[in-house]
């Protein structure tokens, strides 16, 4: 039976209308390369069982559920069964080392007491690691493995626009994590905004998803499980440490399954330049991919043109590229660019005074172009008193419409902050040209050096060209030294290359940025602390700098939980 492609109110109807397909769905690929589809009618039903089993277990409709779960089928039945229980999933990520161990207990602790968690649904490889923490939940009521979470009965419960889906605890980057109110109707207007608007997805047409990102972030779940089952579309989800580790997973999957659209930050498509030879790439055919987009980080133009001639023997389409910008407050995406990449190249000294004028000569910096807002959204750039800038004009970023969360879970100043005055106040510097966004950076991340303005990722990208230094694995940051503010540079290298890479440092700073470099600090690797994404954490890294715990020795000072995501 074929249906149009429209989009339902809620997430619950979304999968209510689901139930009677059985040919298409989700296929989960397991750590050992076999593979199990689960069509949409079983997705909903094994759902609606976890429902009545999580009111078994005393979940009221509206109590938070956390999610503990490594497995992507299990976490997907997991959350639907909550959203279909009426209750409200927390998605949290599932630590599977003792390494830092004290560290996660922190963490999950603080996320289960912050959304108010009534109860954790674990598997058994994450029980240990979650049962510690219980007691410093107040209110758990328990805790239970996701496999004895199978009632005979069918639980579902409808819901409305306005209802609370679920809290996205943001990463964590820039601050301690906050939890997202992401209502039915953000999910719904979002979905529609990004998969229809942006992506044009029509099952009737054989599009399908492929995607290894991380269930518990945005832009997994709700690129990928959310907003495919708003529209029916299939995806292919691979385990996210099998990408990590052979990132060719991804696109032999992508060939094997004719996956059409894809999704990464621009990390993941800098880590294949690297890792997967030309010899990988020869018998893929990557001709059906329709979007491989990138966002969730600063995308930088030659990492998606390396990308694009790396996989051009295997028939990949530089149209396909789409770049983007979105963020957790406006439920996931806010700007797209389609049809290819486009790129402006603007004066680096006018834009350190906040004005991109385009480059003749001299220092330039390259933008990338990340689209036009979504119909029945806005999008504008104001300075710091709230005067709406023009074209070319450096500023907050902020952003409005039905997309758009209702705040912090429990945060009232800090939705106020950053929700007042009917605006989302992004914290992202950018301008616009003729309706199309350009960001530069992050407001608080700035470093200003004698009146001049410096972005970290400009300094972290071109330290991360020199060899010896690995794409990622530096971060830059201002320190008040006698009053004045000072750049500090700290980077992860091995023992051998430390002895030349200090003074290399210095050298590409002050031939790019005309800025001299008050400290180079050189760490091993695994040590720059990192969100559970994989994102590095400047503030964190400042602040561990500044205690004086950012050192060169061989046993690493501090790593957040989780390999990249």
């Amino acid at each position: 039976m074929t249906h149009p492609v429209t989009v339902a109110p809620t997430l619950t109807e979304a999968v209510a209308r689901l139930a009677d397909e059985r040919v298409l769905g989700f296929t989960f690929v397991k750590p050992d390369g076999t593979e199990r589809h689960v069509p949409f009618a079983e997705l909903g039903a094994r759902a609606a069982r976890t429902a009545r089993a999580l009111r078994d277990r005393g979940v009221a409709r509206g109590e938070r559920v956390a999610l503990v779960l490594p497995d992507g089928e299990d976490f997907v039945r997991a959350f639907l069964g909550a959203i279909l229980a009426g209750a409200v999933p927390v998605p949290i990520y599932p630590h599977l080392s003792f390494k830092n161990v004290d560290g996660y207990h922190d963490t999950l602790a603080h996320i289960a007491n912050a959304a108010g968690a009534r109860f954790a649904v674990v598997s058994s490889a994450t029980r240990p690691f979650v049962e510690p923490v219980v007691p410093r939940v107040a209110g758990l009521l328990g805790v239970g493995e996701i496999d004895a979470l199978d009632a005979e009965d069918a639980l579902w419960e409808p819901a409305d626009p306005g209802d609370l889906a679920f809290l996205q605890f943001t990463s964590g980057s820039t601050s301690r994590p906050k939890g997202v109110r992401v209502t039915h109707g953000n999910l719904a207007a979002n979905s529609k905004a990004f998969m229809l608007e942006g992506l044009r997805a029509d099952p009737a047409r054989g599009d399908k998803g492929v995607s290894w990102l991380p269930l518990f972030h945005d832009m997994g779940l709700i690129g990928f499980v959310i907003g495919p089952l708003f529209t029916r579309i299939p995806v292919v989800f691979l385990p996210t440490a099998s990408f990590v580790r052979a990132p060719r997973i991804w696109l032999e999957a992508i060939s094997r399954h004719r996956g059409t659209i894809t999704y990464a930050p621009n990390f993941a498509y800098q880590l294949v330049t690297k890792r997967v030879k030309d010899r990988d790439v020869e018998g893929l055919d990557l001709s059906c991919l329709a979007w491989a987009g990138c966002g969730a980080e600063p995308i930088h133009a030659r990492t998606m043109r390396d990308f694009t001639a790396k996989l051009a023997p295997a028939g990949f389409q530089p149209r396909a590229i789409l770049a983007s910008y979105g963020m957790a407050e406006a439920t996931l995406a806010i700007t797209f660019a389609t049809g290819g990449l486009r790129t402006d190249t603007v004066d680096a000294r006018t834009l350190e005074a906040g004005s991109a004028r385009e480059a003749e000569g001299g220092d330039a910096r390259e933008l990338v172009d990340c689209g036009v807002v979504f119909s029945g959204h806005e999008l504008q750039i104001v300075d710091p008193d709230g005067r709406v800038l023009g074209d070319r004009e450096v500023g907050e970023i902020r952003f409005r419409g039905p997309s758009v969360s209702s705040g912090y879970h429990d945060e009232p100043e800090l939705t106020t902050t950053t929700f007042g005055g009917g605006w989302l106040r992004t914290g992202d510097l950018g301008y616009t040209v003729g309706g199309r966004l350009f960001v530069c950076g992050r407001i608080k991340d700035i470093v200003i050096v004698r009146g001049r303005n410096f972005y970290p990722s400009d300094i972290e990208w071109a330290v991360g060209d020199l060899p010896g230094v690995r794409r990622g694995n530096v971060v830059a940051f201002g320190v008040m030294v006698d009053g004045e503010e000072e750049l500090v540079v700290c980077a992860e290298a091995t023992e051998s290359d430390r002895a030349i890479l200090g003074a290399a440092i210095q050298r590409v700073v002050t031939e790019q940025f005309a800025l001299a470099v008050h400290d180079v600090r050189l760490v091993p690797q695994g040590t720059l602390p990192r969100t559970s994404s994989g994102k590095l954490q400047r503030r964190k890294a400042r602040t561990l700098y500044e205690a004086g715990r950012l050192v060169a020795r061989e046993k690493p000072a501090m790593q957040e939980e989780g390999p990249p995501a």
